[in-house]
């Protein structure tokens, strides 16, 4: 098993503490409206938690887009604040207490300091954009710091799962400056990724799609000797993806003569592969079609309705695109259940890998 051993939530005392945490609402925006609010969605249990355990007032800190270091209005996250109180205090609508989200368009300073001084007991602050800084990506110790300084946080919880892969100031350099636990997002994608990695129940199988091959190699190669068979579509099939290993069967059949998407017969046959195997764990990365245009995005469909459908497979699905596409369909068919929709694409990846991630080691190595 995953020899990471960092605090989590439980293990920590929020009672009375000013808490910083680090969530990844890095939403689609269309005309300043968000498109998808479900990274927000999944920071809830999070925040829930840590209101009703005491904290004193909670600072969130994210990131939106690629501003590379300037301040850009349409990547602010006013609306990010603005969405995630409707959200909190509709996802408790028997509760009469209202639950306030402040908004601060700085991320460091007096203005930070002089916000969460007027913050209310048991209320939230968003932070502006900590891409606008240049800090953040160059992992700024400095820039860290006064993070740390102008909030006043006492303690800090990392649950942006989708940014652990990445060795900035909010993932890396914050947790030399506070104590530093897991969110409950974390802590899932971990638990749920780690079984898989290390210990998947068998039979096991893996479902690989996408563009490109260069990336699923290193993800391929740690866990085929685990699985008892490797499906392979998409782009990758279509451009012609060949191995000498026996367990991996690649989509030699497609919708249409474009090859943008497999042929329902190929996932038929998956499927029956799945049922005829009594498969109990499955790793999908990587969507099998152009599933942006919709006549292409049929075998990816069948596939997680499939899968959605049955929960007695543990099934892990990875990858921005895939996962996008399989929470695309549960916005419609709330029927649909997976054991893990996972947040990070890039993350879960070099994770299923076995890459060391520098927001995880950084939690580890602040544990005492």
């Amino acid at each position: 098993m995953s020899d990471l051993s960092f605090k989590t939530l439980r293990d920590t005392d929020f009672q009375g503490k000013v808490v910083l945490v680090r969530f990844d609402y890095n939403v689609p925006l269309s005309n300043g409206e968000i498109t998808s609010d479900l990274r927000i969605r999944a920071s809830l249990p999070t925040l829930h938690y840590l209101l009703e355990n005491g904290a004193r007032k909670i600072i969130i800190i994210s990131h939106l887009g690629k501003p590379k270091g300037e301040y850009k209005t349409e990547l602010s996250l006013g609306p990010v604040a603005r969405r995630l109180e409707e959200l909190l205090n509709s996802d408790n609508p028997d509760d009469t207490s209202h639950i306030s989200v402040e908004f601060c368009p700085e991320n460091t300073g007096t203005t930070v300091q002089d916000a969460v001084e007027n913050l209310p007991a048991h209320s939230i602050l968003l932070l502006e954009n900590l891409r606008f800084n240049p800090g953040e990506e160059a992992n700024s110790p400095d820039f860290a710091a006064e993070l740390a300084q102008a909030t006043g946080a006492e303690v800090f919880v990392q649950d942006g799962f989708a940014v652990v892969h990445r060795a900035h100031a909010s993932t890396s350099a914050i947790t030399k400056h506070l104590p530093a636990s897991a969110g409950l997002l974390v802590e899932n994608e971990v638990d749920k990724l780690s079984k898989v990695l290390y210990n998947p129940e068998k039979p096991f199988v893996i479902i690989i799609g996408g563009a490109k091959v260069d990336d699923k190699s290193p993800l391929i190669e740690r866990l085929a000797p685990q699985a008892d068979r490797i499906f392979v579509g998409g782009k990758i099939s279509a451009d012609g993806y060949t191995t000498d290993d026996e367990k991996v069967d690649v989509a030699t059949t497609f919708s249409t003569d474009t090859k943008l998407d497999v042929s329902t017969d190929w996932v038929k046959h998956l499927i029956q592969y799945l049922e005829e195997h009594q498969v109990k764990t499955v790793l999908w990365n990587g969507v099998l079609g152009m599933v942006e245009e919709p006549e292409f995005a049929a075998g990816s469909q069948m596939l997680a309705e499939y899968l959605g459908s049955h929960p007695e497979i543990t099934s892990v699905i990875c990858g921005g695109d895939t996962s996008g596409f399989v929470e695309n369909l549960i916005s419609t068919n709330s029927d649909l259940h997976f054991a893990l929709i996972s947040t990070g694409g890039g993350a879960a990846l070099e994770f299923l890998s076995g890459a060391a991630l520098s927001g995880l080691t950084a939690l580890t190595t602040n544990y005492d």
